[in-house]
């Protein structure tokens, strides 16, 4: 047995698909007292406001940018968005746009959102990215590596990665609706931490179902259980599909009851979304709204 295959025997957190159900689904049932103002508002200053488009272009996203600018002034009385996500190649149109201070420039990188492609094409990918300013990278785990439980190979390249990164956020994206299980997503969440993440993060959106709130609840698990032996804090992000106030306030739910309030920041919490932050806009103004 070697040390990841012994990390992954040695975790205590539950990964039985109808245990994760029966406690997620007593968290959605509280979640409702959580649906208040600050909450939404701590919600929308959460979102990597992302555009993924294959018809993304420089003028696109330098526009998308200045939107965020412009909501600045327009709403002085909410917080910004956490971030702008973007494809790799426009972290310098994001970065030479962007005038708000606190949001950051986010990127995904490295083969996504497959991760199929060498190695060094990743790293490429990620260092040319932040030194075009990204200051959080999302990448996709190779899940390839998982199948085949080449967990050294696949440590190996995440810590490659973050280690290109430098100083900017590492999120690594499970994929989760790919791995579909409570025990893969447990084992995949448990590699990634291991690996150096920053945050673990479900899903591109792109190719296999989004976020679920039984993902999310075995991966803050795992985070738990992470910090109580390491005493380093990871940061959750949940991503794909998650349109609704309601869905969030569920996600928001899911992290207080089982992180806390420690976790209750933009530093450790995350939600990429794109019409998500008109929906939330929509309840804090009480009006409909379509600003982004």
């Amino acid at each position: 047995m070697d040390r990841y295959e012994k990390t992954l025997s040695d975790s205590k957190v539950v990964a039985d698909d109808a245990s994760v159900a029966a406690e997620v689904s007593k968290i959605v049932e509280k979640s409702a007292t959580y649906a208040t103002p600050d909450v939404y508002k701590f919600l929308f200053s959460s979102i990597d406001l992302t555009t993924l488009s294959t018809e993304d272009s420089q003028e696109s996203v330098a526009a998308f940018t200045r939107r965020v600018n412009d909501f600045d002034n327009d709403y002085p009385q909410y917080d910004s968005v956490a971030a702008i996500c973007v494809y790799s190649n426009f972290a310098e149109v994001v970065s030479s746009n962007l005038d708000v201070t606190g949001v950051d420039v986010a990127v995904v990188a490295g083969g996504f959102p497959s991760s199929q492609t060498f190695t060094a094409v990743k790293v490429a990918d990620v260092a040319l990215a932040v030194a075009g300013g990204a200051n959080e990278v999302d990448v996709v785990m190779n899940l390839g590596y998982l199948r085949d439980k080449n967990y050294e190979e696949l440590c190996d390249e995440l810590i490659e990665l973050k280690h290109t990164a430098k100083d900017a956020k590492l999120k690594v994206i499970l994929e989760t609706g790919a791995l579909k299980t409570a025990k893969a997503i447990k084992e995949a969440s448990i590699l990634a931490m291991w690996s150096d993440a920053d945050f673990i993060k479900t899903s591109t959106g792109k190719i296999y179902p989004g976020a679920s709130l039984e993902a999310a609840y075995v991966m803050c698990e795992c985070i738990k259980e992470y910090y109580e032996q390491t005493g380093r804090k990871v940061g959750f992000k949940a991503a794909g599909g998650i349109r609704t106030a309601e869905e969030a306030v569920h996600y928001y739910a899911i992290v207080k009851e089982v992180l806390g309030d420690e976790w209750l920041n933009r530093d450790l919490f995350r939600i990429g979304a794109s019409s998500l932050a008109n929906n939330l806009l929509s309840v804090m103004t009480g009006e409909e709204q379509k600003y982004f």
